[in-house]
């Protein structure tokens, strides 16, 4: 039975004739890998950093769980910021509204490089390490639609899901900045060659930890840069001229495009939990020690594989634009999320203790196969989504409809994901925690499965789209 579709004339807009499309591929690009690298810093720092410093007590596994906490506030905070920038997003226009994403995300990853600890300000400093993530989830929130749709409403008909991949490619990109800047200073400053019991006098732990998140100013300023000389969207502009701008988004997204709310949200759910069961929980499971159900495998190890194994993400993203405008996006996920839930069945008999090993003994080929597996999947199912989500909702709230949707999905499959991850694990094994992320993936294919085919619908449309078979 053919699928049905959202769609109207078929076409999108053209690219704006003053606009070289390198400079959008940057401006987007640019942006979300800054943003990204600020969000994944203090997700290696929450997991390797936070819970010597910022919590205390003698039970490491309560303590990361408080790390994990803090780290969830962002999830939080993603959606009000889907929705205050949304709303100027929709209002004013992409370009300016994206500069606030920016902004927002950049000074909250500055001042957390200089907050003091626990040891110096007590209770203080977890409580304002916690607003200072949400106000990290505020600019993320933001950034990832009006990144989206700098990209989608300047792309070309027919290959919108492969222009709309360049943002994509930011939250590799990021995340291997991140890492990799923690890898060096692991290395330059001899910290994690001998597990974690090295006492917070350490110098990576007295002043190290803070540089990644202090060098993200000299980012910021590049991405202002790059997004100061960008004009505004062609696909915006034309909803301008026509005066077919809404004066309450908000209000008018929930009126008009609350199923598509929905279905966007449970279409990214799947896709969240897969990739924060790869980065933050599978981090804490790979250094954790043995006895707490753990691999012991040393720090700077686990993150060379973890850098290894994101290429596979990265070179993974381009490809799953290509199959969404070949295949369309629907078709391409629903084998890709099938492909996903098969993983989750895979954790117990891969990544069990009694089957890796563990410290020393660990065998490392078996994690990277495991890491490398997951990765590409997490390519193949994430880079074609910057063009479903967006392709879901008019141009008028386009902004708003499409960062509600990611960002509550944020909240549902990424905030409490580490923190499910960790109690499951800790009370019934690795296997547990592959089931749920299988269940996870049931749910998006119950979405993705009700929810149309997007590949031609016209950007320029406002108001609600008839729907019909393709």
């Amino acid at each position: 039975m053919s699928s049905p579709a959202s769609t109207v004339e078929p076409g999108s807009a053209a690219p704006h004739p003053h606009v070289p499309r390198s400079r959008v591929i940057l401006a987007s690009l640019a942006g979300t890998t800054i943003e990204f690298y600020d969000f994944y810093v203090y997700a290696t720092a929450a997991v390797a950093v936070f819970p010597a410093l910022f919590f205390t007590g003698n039970d490491d596994t309560a303590k990361l769980l408080a790390s994990m906490a803090t780290f969830a506030a962002a999830f939080f905070g993603r959606p009000i910021g889907s929705v205050i920038f949304g709303h100027f997003g929709d209002r004013i226009g992409r370009k300016a509204t994206l500069i606030g994403a920016l902004l927002t995300m950049g000074i909250a990853t500055f001042l957390i490089g200089v907050l003091p600890t626990y040891y110096q300000i007590g209770v203080w400093a977890p409580l304002i390490l916690t607003i200072l993530r949400f106000c990290q989830g505020l600019g993320l929130g933001g950034e990832w639609s009006g990144a989206s749709l700098l990209a989608t409403e300047y792309a070309e008909e027919g290959k919108r899901a492969r222009a709309a991949m360049w943002p994509q490619l930011g939250a590799p990109f990021g995340f291997i900045l991140a890492n990799g800047f923690f890898l060096l200073l692991t290395v330059a400053m001899q910290f994690g060659t001998a597990g974690h019991d090295l006492g917070t006098g350490h110098p990576f732990l007295v002043w190290g930890w803070r540089i990644p998140f202090l060098a993200s100013v000299v980012m910021v300023l590049l991405g202002l840069w790059v997004r100061v000389k960008l004009e505004e969207t062609p696909v915006f502009k034309h909803a301008e001229k026509q005066g077919e701008k809404v004066t309450a988004p908000v209000l008018e997204v929930f009126k008009t495009s609350w199923v598509q709310i929905v279905q966007g949200t449970f279409i990214m759910l799947a896709t969240y939990v897969l990739f924060y069961l790869m980065t933050a929980w599978i981090l804490s499971y790979g250094i954790g020690k043995p006895a707490g159900g753990g691999l012991g495998i040393q720090y700077r190890t686990f993150l060379v594989l973890q850098l290894l194994a994101v290429l596979l993400f990265a070179a993974m993203v381009p490809v799953s634009g290509w199959l969404a405008d070949r295949f369309g996006r629907r078709s391409s996920q629903l084998v890709i999320t099938s492909l996903i839930l098969v993983f989750g069945l895979t954790f117990g008999l891969i990544m069990d203790p009694s089957l890796v090993g563990t410290g020393e003994d660990a065998s490392l080929l078996r994690v990277l196969f495991f890491l490398t597996v997951g990765m590409t999947l997490m390519g193949l199912t994430f880079g074609s989504m910057s063009a479903i989500l967006p392709e879901l909702f008019p141009t008028n709230v386009r902004y708003t409809g499409s960062g509600i949707a990611y960002n509550v999905a944020s909240i549902l499959g990424a905030a409490i994901t580490p923190y499910i991850a960790v109690t499951l694990n800790a009370n019934f094994g690795v296997g547990s925690v592959g089931l749920y992320l299988s269940f996870a993936a049931v749910i998006t294919l119950v979405a993705l499965w009700f929810s149309p085919e997007t590949r031609h619908v016209n950007m320029n449309t406002v108001g609600a789209a008839r729907v019909v078979v393709e």
